[in-house]
């Protein structure tokens, strides 16, 4: 299940994270709502600008420490990467 890789805190947790979600995107395509890339990347989108309200609605401090350019060189980077 996906809560079980959660919280994640290493690199290899992010790789497993991500595998995960990448099969069950294929096994349980009817729970999600963005089922396509495009729709998927706009939901990013959408839940960064939001995400102060996500944190404050859950109780949790806001990351202080989100490296964004490391989060940015990951998706320009998976658009070439074999």
């Amino acid at each position: 299940m996906l809560d079980d890789l959660l919280p994640v805190s290493s690199k290899d947790g992010l790789v497993k994270l991500i595998a995960a979600l990448a099969k069950d995107l294929k096994d349980n395509p009817d729970e999600w709502e963005n089922k396509d890339l495009s729709s998927y990347l706009e939901a990013i989108a959408s839940w960064i600008e939001d995400m102060d309200g996500y944190y404050e609605n859950t109780n949790q401090p806001l990351p202080k420490d989100t490296n964004w350019k490391v989060f940015a060189d990951i998706l320009m980077a998976a658009k070439v990467y074999e």
